[in-house]
């Protein structure tokens, strides 16, 4: 039985597209591990990634996103919990086989919770002009990738 597809307002569809991009780089990420890729060729293209798309994304949901539900909800409390591990996760310079695989999975989880989850209560509870503000703030853009190692093809 398949899932029906979510049903997602206008306003945040960028930023569904966003978490689409995250599930690519988890692909990546394990495509990168099942052909035996060397380490420190994915290392650079997350740390692209990260400083790229993840740091502003996290940003604009932290600051005009999550409000919308306030700091005391729960959902939002675990979505600020789990960026603050991902970015411990990114930043990790020792463990770094460990680390990747472990953004793999934590990353896809995060973003199916959001997605699924807590996306789904702040559509129910953002005002208009909320959603207006985040749709002029994440305009829809080109994303571009980084070309220059394409360790997963």
């Amino acid at each position: 039985m398949k899932t029906p597809p979510i049903k997602r307002d206008k306003a945040l569809i960028q930023v569904s597209r966003d978490h689409h991009h995250g599930l690519l780089l988890c692909w990546k990420i394990r495509t990168g591990f099942t052909k035996g890729v060397a380490i420190e060729r994915i290392k650079r293209y997350i740390d692209w990634f990260f400083k790229t798309h993840l740091v502003p994304h996290f940003e604009l949901e932290e600051k005009y996103i999550f409000p919308i539900l306030g700091d005391k909800d729960e959902l939002v409390k675990r979505a600020l919990t789990e960026h603050r591990r991902l970015i411990r996760l990114f930043t990790e310079t020792t463990s770094i086989s460990n680390s990747l695989g472990l953004i793999e999975e934590e990353l896809e989880q995060h973003i199916r919770f959001e997605e699924r989850v807590l996306f789904k209560e702040i559509q129910k509870v953002a005002s208009k002009e909320q959603l207006k503000t985040i749709s002029e703030l994440h305009a829809e853009t080109n994303v571009q990738d980084n070309t220059e190692d394409e360790f997963w093809k």
